[in-house]
């Protein structure tokens, strides 16, 4: 059992790093005016559920990550709180705090940036997912820490959605049974409903 999770965690490491690449290398050679328009424009379902839940969650996105900005706007001008992860030290459960597009962010323990704000923690009923891979079962793959896991693991309604480029497509992300499956993959070139739920 200890050897199958072994390799189950080393095709895992093995995986993340060329998707990194593959990634970085599309981002990077994107051209500007299909940086410019991407994900400013989803499709019915997703725009429904950006303006119909209470809190949407999402992610200040680093480089070369599918950004979630304009959807974060969306959700916002419609009168959608809206909340970004956070960290308190770098041994702390990921949680979320308010946050309204355009205001100021600070590097967390993580080196991502979070809300300065973070002194009314808030729990997300839809959640804009940032990964590394992605498959058509609702597989998600990661950076490997599991906060995302463990955090929709203790809160099972949140509805999940990923976010990626479509590069960042595979076949089968290998499972295991703490992984969070995805509802949905919105990619720069399609909307691809993953699970049952919606």
């Amino acid at each position: 059992m200890a050897c199958a999770d072994s390799d189950k965690s080393a095709a895992k490491a093995d995986l993340r790093a060329k998707l990194r690449f593959r990634r970085d290398q599309f981002a990077r050679n994107l051209p500007d005016f299909v940086q410019a328009i991407a994900f400013r424009a989803p499709p019915a379902p997703l725009r429904t559920l950006l303006t119909s839940q209470p809190i949407v969650g999402g992610y200040a996105a680093g480089a070369h990550e599918a950004p979630v900005d304009a959807l974060l706007t969306i959700a916002a001008d419609a009168g959608v709180a809206v909340a970004l992860p956070f960290f308190r030290a770098r041994d702390a459960d990921m949680r979320f705090a308010r946050w309204h597009p355009g205001t100021p962010l600070e590097a967390g323990p993580w080196r991502v940036m979070q809300p300065v704000d973070r002194t009314e923690p808030i729990i997300p009923a839809l959640l804009l997912c940032p990964l590394l891979g992605f498959d058509r079962h609702g597989g998600r793959i990661g950076q490997g820490g599991g906060h995302y896991d463990r955090f929709l693991a203790a809160h099972p309604d949140c509805f999940r959605i990923g976010i990626a480029w479509s590069v960042q497509e595979v076949d089968r992300v290998p499972r295991e049974p703490h992984d969070a499956s995805l509802d949905a993959v919105l990619t720069e070139q399609e909307w691809i409903v993953t699970g049952e739920r919606l």
